[in-house]
This record gives C-alpha cells, structure tokens and sequence, in this order.
C-alpha cells in the first residue's frame, strides 16, 4: 500500500483528498500547513506528497524546495485556477506534476497512479548497463550519476531524462518524445514540464551556460546530448 502526504490547510479540501485516496487503497497522513507538512515528509517518508501551495507559515515553495535538498520523493504541486505563473514556479521548483484547483477526481487520481508508477517501477523500463563516456558516468542500477567523478543527486524524472538523453547521444529528441521517454506520458500534454525539467538538470549538473552544456537545445525540434568530442 503506498503512502501518501496530503499538506491541505483548508479542512473541506483535505478532507475530501483524505477520502479519495483512502477509498482508491492509500495510507494517507495529513498536515495542515507547511511547517508541519515537512516534519511529516522527514518522519515518515511518503511515496508521494500532494502538495497546496497557499499554506499558513511556510509556504508551498518552501516545502517543496527543502524537499528537494534531500529527497526525490514525487510531488504533485495543487495550483490555484488561472495562476499560470504558479505552474511554471512549481515545474522550475523541481515538482514532477500539477494540477489546477478545482480539479476532477478522475484526473487527481491518474495523475498520482501515474507518479508512483514511474518512481516504483519506471526504472525497470531502462537498459541497465552502465554509460560512461569519460564526462557523465550513469548507473541505472545503482541509480547513480557521476559527472567529472563528483555525485549528483537527482530526482527520478531528472535521472530518467538524462538517461534518456546519453542512451541516444547525437540525436535530437523532440519534447514529445522525452515526456513518452521521462514521464510515460505520451499524450505531448505539458511540454512545458521538458523545458523547465532540462534547466534544472542542467543546473544540477553544473551546465548553466547553455553555451557550455553538453545538453543543447535544437530550436524548433528538441534536445541532444553532445558526447565529450563528438555528437555521436
């Protein structure tokens, strides 16, 4: 049985979440604002935090970004409607999905079987020989990545994006390809999770200058990992 981490500080709201993922066979705990919400990640270690962002005394960005200097847990941001700018600060804040308040139940629901699925078992969909070519060294087993011989730490989306792009060094991969590839979701809907999932992973691993980054944007098509002298 997986576990969930409702941080909700309406009541109604949480509630609602509460009986929804019981009912669908979750274990789920709740927390009422942020601080409390993050005591409770670092306790019990969810599979899985559904995350408000408008929370009492620390707010949604803060959890998530303290969530993320240690954990990669799955993180599904709930935005208020209409706050585009919300969206974007979640998926560059390192959230794996979102989804607009008020939501369906149908769709709250797919999206969390979704994220689960990829953390348990997504892995398992990869080659599992080691890559290196002398600058990124990428364990699927060990779920370890190396770049220049120092540890990275990455989330499961980040780990599979990169994999994603050194298995087919040299070739450009289009947004809907590494959303079918990286999140299993080959519907092409939010591609804009891709752009802001290639900055942070550049970011991690020390390629902010997009000029430097072996990671290069093709304008119009996608993206393509450059091999250290070569493309291929």
């Amino acid at each position: 049985m997986s576990r969930l981490l409702v941080v909700e500080d309406d009541p109604d709201i949480a509630l609602a979440l509460r009986l929804l993922f019981s009912r669908a066979g979750y274990e789920v705990a709740h927390a009422g604002d942020g601080r409390t919400g993050l005591k409770e990640a670092y306790a019990e270690h969810p599979d899985l935090v559904v995350l408000d962002v408008g929370l009492p005394e620390m707010d949604g960005w803060q959890v998530l970004e303290r969530l993320r200097d240690v954990s990669d847990v799955p993180v599904l941001v709930l935005t208020a409607h209409g706050q585009e700018a919300e969206k974007v600060r979640g998926l560059r804040g390192g959230a794996d999905d979102y989804l607009t308040k008020p939501f369906a139940n149908n769709e709250l629901l797919a999206r969390v079987e979704a994220l689960l699925r990829r953390s348990s078992s997504g892995q398992n969909s990869w080659a599992s020989q080691v890559y290196d070519d002398g600058l990124v060294h990428l364990d699927p087993t060990k779920r370890r990545v190396y770049v220049k011989g120092d540890e990275k730490r990455l989330t499961p989306t980040e780990f599979r994006l990169l994999n994603a792009l050194v298995r087919h060094a040299g070739a450009v991969l289009s947004p809907n390809q590494l959303l079918t590839q990286a999140w299993d979701d080959p519907t092409g809907i939010g591609q804009e999770r891709v752009k802001f999932a290639v900055l942070r992973l550049r970011r991690k691993l020390g390629w902010s200058d997009p000029d430097e980054s072996p990671i290069e944007s093709v304008r119009g098509f996608g993206y393509r990992y450059r091999r250290p002298g070569g493309e291929s």
